[in-house]
């Protein structure tokens, strides 16, 4: 059932709204600096109009109120302008802007994106399961993460591609990048899907065929994994 105004779900879209803002004025976000700017230049750039109006026009006030009001008049007429402009524009586009993704959940992205750029600095070392495992739990407290794979694969799809192709074994370089990933789930569960059957397919991965390829494409493999990284 959809809600027309005044119902539950505009009273819903109210409080997603005001904690979305709030969220995007917690400290570190990079917001509120940003707004206060803008705000000062507005300020800055209308007094430079009405400057410009002034002596360009030889305007002037009317003189039926005293000169200490005449400011709070034209502030008090510049804000209710400015407020019910901003009214109108939110009932015109605020439906489609809230029929998209809650504000608060942008906002909590952000935010918690913002927090995780000045996360710590981690390196880890590792191969096999445990190392993927690692980083698929740190990154969800930093983005400054590196990792240092060790590989030494000489079974399964790794092995056959290592044996075939010349390459480094790529299935713990894969694990490593699928559990960094900000992807869809869609993508890294296609990144790990393995053919259970095929001529020469079955028991592959996917995503180590795509590491393999893109070796062969870019005659690097440090390069393909900056490639397929940049793809996840």
């Amino acid at each position: 059932m959809s809600h027309g105004p005044g119902s539950g779900g505009a009273e819903g879209y109210t409080a997603s709204w005001r904690r979305g803002l709030i969220t995007l004025l917690h400290p570190g976000v990079g917001v509120k600096r940003w707004l206060l700017l803008g705000a000062a230049g507005v300020g800055v750039g209308s007094i430079g109009v009405a400057f410009l109006v002034t002596k360009l026009l030889a305007l002037g006030f009317p003189d039926f109120l005293p000169s200490y009001l005449e400011g709070v008049l034209l502030l008090a007429v510049g804000t209710g302008t400015a407020l019910f402009a901003i009214h109108r524009l939110y009932r015109s586009v605020g439906p489609l802007v809230l029929a998209s993704d809650p504000i608060d959940r942008i906002a909590s992205t952000i935010h918690t994106r913002r927090s995780r750029e000045s996360g710590p600095r981690i390196v880890a070392i590792g191969g096999g399961t445990g190392l993927s495992v690692l980083l698929r739990g740190l990154k969800g407290h930093t983005d400054n993460l590196t990792a240092i794979i060790t590989v030494a694969d000489d079974g399964g799809s790794s092995g056959r591609l290592r044996t075939e192709l010349g390459v480094l074994p790529p299935g713990d370089f894969r694990n490593c990048l699928v559990a960094m990933s900000e992807s869809e789930p869609l993508l890294t569960e296609l990144f790990q899907y393995r053919f259970d059957r095929g001529n020469g397919l079955k028991g592959h991965s996917f995503g180590n065929l795509f590491i393999a390829a893109m070796t062969g494409v870019t005659d690097s493999f440090q390069q393909a994994l900056a490639e397929s990284g940049r793809v996840l």
